[in-house]
């Protein structure tokens, strides 16, 4: 049993002071005693629940900054975009070995950490090689990603990607994503190898992601989930981009929310990634439905998406969370904080998303977005509690603006004031991966990183 004394502590009914947890051999949090007096060093600053980052592309991190440089209009008049970055991202998967997958997702993994992520869910669907053949092994990539996720110590829920084709109704697909492409007995078999060597880690869970409604077919889906597990996690990737809204009428009569709510049986396992583009019906019925709705506000930004109907779908009891995506930011702070400035520019409004007046707005953004990823990531995470995995973040309050505060008034200071990382100690499964803001696997993960960039920019 180990054991940690934390000054102040966020647990579910609340903060405390001087908080004992005592933590299992296998990770858990077997007690919790807040007033304890201390038997040993005490870990000064705030600690709150680590937040699950729901929505990764590891991969696309070696990318980041890539896609600023102004594109041309597509041949159909449309401006520069997601379409237009997403053939950027093409050109440059299309030169990634595996090596390169691990080194790249090393160092974020270890950037996750350090921003105060514990846990992370990789859509991964960069499963071939270049001329789109298999692996010997179908999850080497994969496998790949859960190494650097073992070796950074941060939790993972591992999300194979299926990917058939380029377009609603089993469009062709590209040239650019033949290493994605998969059918339902192939993105089984590679779900089943993840599972047999990882499926009693409980740093690790397996579910599916069906890329989006316009690479797979309602059949393909349909068998997919047949294959499933029971229970296991299914992620999607939907109503991102007004034009997929615009091609999935054209193809079906329904918008692509409507369709698989009326189609399907989207449950509490499910997680819409970011839904961005809903009528109020769809909004509501998605809110009913007990699934996730994945945000990730400093992608959606930089790739122009728009902004989610947050009001509405809170209003309505939905649960939600946040991930980093393309990693063009890799901060909870800030995608927190630009979800909600998103609803203020929206309703030239201020604390949209408080539970109501006098509510903390800092409180009920991390409070939320904890439920939301732990919902989605299909593990036992974000709260400081019997049961639950150690999982923990200790925020720096002896600097501005954190100083002085106290109880939500931190979440407040560190979500919408500093402009530093605050984040100290990081602990995953009762193991301190962050010291004093050092993990000591940085400069190993940074010059693995280095070297991936160097051997890919050297090929472009």
């Amino acid at each position: 049993m180990t054991t940690f004394h934390f000054e102040t502590a966020l647990l579910p009914a609340g903060w405390a002071d001087n908080v004992e947890v005592e933590v299992d051999r296998a990770g858990f949090i077997a007690r919790v005693t807040p007033g304890a007096a201390p038997a040993g060093p005490v870990v000064r600053g705030a600690a709150v629940p680590g937040m699950p980052n729901l929505h990764s592309h590891a991969f696309q991190r070696a990318m980041a900054g890539l896609g600023e440089v102004a594109g041309p209009a597509r041949d159909d008049g449309t401006p520069d975009s997601f379409w237009t970055w997403r053939q950027v991202m093409y050109g440059f998967v299309r030169r990634m070995t595996p090596d390169d997958i691990k080194a790249v997702a090393l160092k974020l993994y270890v950037d996750m950490l350090k921003a105060g992520y514990t846990g992370v869910c990789e859509f991964h669907y960069l499963h071939h090689g270049p001329d789109g053949g298999a692996y010997a092994e179908r999850a080497e990539t994969s496998m790949r990603l859960i190494d650097a996720a073992h070796e950074a110590g941060i939790g993972i829920t591992m999300l194979p990607v299926l990917y058939a084709h380029g377009g609603f109704g089993g469009e062709a697909p590209s040239d650019g994503q033949r290493r994605f492409i998969n059918d339902a007995d192939g993105i089984l078999e590679i779900i089943a190898a993840v599972r047999s060597r990882h499926g009693t880690n409980p740093n690790v869970a397996v579910g599916l992601a069906p890329h989006s409604l316009r690479a797979v077919t309602p059949e393909l889906l349909a068998d997919a989930l047949d294959g499933l597990a029971d229970g296991a996690p299914v992620h999607v990737h939907i109503a991102e981009q007004t034009k997929e809204v615009d091609d999935c009428l054209k193809w079906s009569g329904s918008r692509p929310v409507e369709w698989l709510l009326d189609h399907v049986a989207v449950g509490p396992r499910w997680c819409l990634v970011h839904a961005t583009h809903m009528t109020d019906a769809e909004t509501q019925a998605l809110a009913r439905s007990g699934a996730v709705a994945g945000l990730c506000p400093t992608t959606e930004a930089n790739l122009g998406d728009g902004l989610f109907p947050a009001e509405t779908f809170t209003a309505a009891g939905g649960h939600w969370g946040i991930g980093s995506d393309s990693h063009i930011s890799v901060s909870p702070k800030e995608e927190l904080r630009w979800f909600e400035y998103g609803q203020r520019l929206t309703t030239r409004r201020r604390n949209v998303l408080a539970d109501g007046p006098g509510g903390s707005t800092g409180a009920a953004l991390y409070l939320s977005a904890l439920m939301g990823g732990a919902q989605a990531s299909a593990r036992p995470v974000g709260a400081i509690a019997e049961g639950m995995r150690a999982d923990v973040v200790v925020l720096d309050t002896g600097t501005s603006p954190l100083s002085g505060r106290q109880g939500d008034a931190l979440l407040d200071a560190w979500l919408f004031a500093a402009d530093h990382n605050p984040v100290s100690d990081v602990i995953v499964g009762g193991v301190p991966v962050v010291t004093g803001g050092v993990h000591a696997q940085e400069e190993i993960a940074e010059a693995g990183f280095q070297a991936a960039l160097k051997r890919l920019q050297e090929h472009a």
